[in-house]
């Protein structure tokens, strides 16, 4: 038996619909991580990208398991003398509801040039609409 390996040209993306209304968000983000990286797909191969494309609808109404929405801490350093921000969840919520979903995301990457492509892929909105309806994106459900 010979061991198959995919080849990045042969790769056929899909393209998937998550819906995270009253989901949790870390559940979201495993489903998008896993469907991102194609290890649902029989084809899969690590050094590859054989991921699909995921949209993430409705993203400002995801919700946290116990009271993280109050005590989980996002932190950035901007590199410069008091440059250090904290956010909690719901301060993020606030100006920018997106940042929740794919920062959770792109935790679940890969840190190198194939999960930044892979991260490509992902596009979140925080309403219900979106403008990929011509790629006929199919809806993933999320446990």
């Amino acid at each position: 038996m010979k061991t198959f390996s995919a080849k990045p040209h042969e790769v056929v993306r899909n393209w998937y619909v998550i819906d995270a209304k009253d989901k949790i968000l870390g559940q979201v983000a495993v489903e998008a991580a896993r469907l991102l990286r194609g290890k649902h797909k029989p084809i899969f191969t690590s050094h590859v990208d054989t991921g699909d494309f995921v949209i993430v609808i409705n993203a400002d109404q995801v919700r946290f398991s116990g009271t993280k929405e109050i005590d989980k801490i996002y932190t950035r350093f901007s590199g410069y003398v008091g440059g250090q921000k904290v956010e909690t969840p719901r301060m993020v919520r606030e100006r920018r509801p997106v940042l929740l979903v794919e920062n959770a995301v792109w935790g679940m990457l890969p840190k190198n040039p194939l999960g930044r492509a892979q991260y490509t892929k992902l596009k979140v909105y925080a309403g219900a609409e979106h403008p990929h309806e011509a790629q006929q994106p199919a809806v993933h459900e999320v446990r």
